[in-house]
């Protein structure tokens, strides 16, 4: 057996995590698990360790993390910390090839800066990573000569398309979007649906937050802020199309007219393996695309007036500065009141823009500037959602 390719999975008991893991035991001969990270499910982490002998583990909530300790879940051997600390310090693991970030929101910005100044190869899951601190992120990566892997389905795809295009044969790139659980209903209705509703993905089994992102498209918005980053465009160069199959996971249109297109099945464990086995490819875990059955694929403009968010997105990458990070942390806000039923559907986008108008955009000068700002649109957008009941 040659030499197995050493990953470090943050956000191991998420969906993104349980997908990674289900590449990780099917490559078992090609991937080791070195090092593991969640927030506070204690026993799905413990048996994580168990299954693949994980020298390393994080849990990122400090009572979980005491109650772990008190009780002595993991053995003896494994080395078990906490916090942003804790993240930062398997990130930067000397043993370690790539760091796949899976967290949810802010808490995977540190360990992924942390992942490029120890040179680890950073495979990208966490959309807001590069919509807070796309420039440093970048800048980091360039300075240590780390490569930047993407993991989501659409940035995966651009990713494979891109592979033998000259820079300046490039046109646009094209992300496909489902449209979500509400592409179809008439847009008067929006303003009666329910969570139960929203979280009724037609093609993707993803977690709450991403469900109602894909239902209000903000989840397309922030891909798109990400796509410029990732590939260096302009953001006139970044468009969006519904295809409501999500086999087309997304397409670079070149200045003369060709566009070149990647497919798969609608299941994150395609775009998770070609990640960890890149450069190489293997046999996938799931079953692959079958051409000898009927396949219909269909395109369309997003509807403007159905997806303000998707439109209040576009308007934040253009003004670029901290416009993209206030954007994702008020809409992070208004989901999550949305999820406790605090809130419409329809008011998570006027959240969204009465924070956008509330905070002045600047150009950040550091992280920490950065995170200031997030943290200010959080209490902006808290009071919105109050104000709101």
């Amino acid at each position: 057996m040659g030499k197995r390719s050493k990953v470090v999975l943050l956000g191991a008991t998420g969906s993104i995590g349980t997908s990674a893991l289900k590449v990780i035991r099917k490559h078992s001969d090609r991937l080791e698990l070195v090092g593991i990270a969640a927030n506070q499910s204690i026993d799905q982490l413990a048996a994580i360790a168990n299954e693949f002998s994980v020298p390393e583990i994080c849990l990122y909530d400090p009572i979980a993390w005491k109650a772990a300790r008190d009780a002595k879940v993991f053995s003896e051997s494994t080395n078990l910390t906490c916090g942003e600390e804790g993240l930062c310090h398997l990130a930067s693991l000397s043993e370690c090839d790539t760091v796949l970030v899976a967290v949810v929101g802010t808490q995977g910005l540190m360990p992924a800066l942390a992942a490029l100044s120890a040179g680890n190869t950073l495979a990208v899951a966490s959309k807001e990573i590069l919509v807070l601190a796309g420039k440093f992120i970048v800048e980091s990566a360039r300075r240590n000569n780390v490569e930047i892997l993407p993991v989501d389905s659409e940035h995966n795809a651009l990713f494979q398309c891109l592979q033998g295009i000259r820079p300046n044969h490039v046109s646009k790139l094209i992300l496909t979007g489902s449209g979500g659980s509400f592409r179809d209903l008439p847009v008067e209705k929006l303003g009666s649906v329910t969570l139960e509703e929203a979280l009724n993905h037609p093609n993707w089994d993803m977690g709450p937050k991403v469900t109602i992102d894909s239902a209000t498209m903000a989840n397309k918005g922030l891909e798109m802020i990400e796509a410029r980053w990732l590939f260096g465009m302009r953001p006139d160069q970044v468009n969006v199309v519904i295809h409501s199959q999500s086999i087309v996971h997304s397409m670079v249109e070149c200045v003369d007219g060709s566009i070149i297109a990647q497919m798969s099945p609608p299941d994150m464990t395609f775009a998770i393996q070609h990640t960890l086995l890149y450069p190489d490819r293997g046999e996938p875990v799931a079953a692959k695309l079958d051409f000898s059955q009927a396949l219909a694929l269909d395109f369309r403009p997003p509807e403007i007036g159905r997806y303000p968010c998707l439109e209040l997105a576009r308007a934040c990458m253009n003004a670029d500065g901290v416009a993209p990070g206030i954007f994702n942390a008020a809409n992070e806000i208004a989901v999550d009141a949305f999820t406790q039923k605090r809130i419409k559907f329809v008011e998570i986008a006027k959240i969204v823009e009465k924070t956008l108008e509330t905070i002045n955009n600047r150009e950040p000068a550091t992280i920490d500037e950065v995170l200031e700002y997030d943290s200010q649109a959080r209490a902006v957008a808290s009071q919105l959602v109050d104000q709101t009941q």
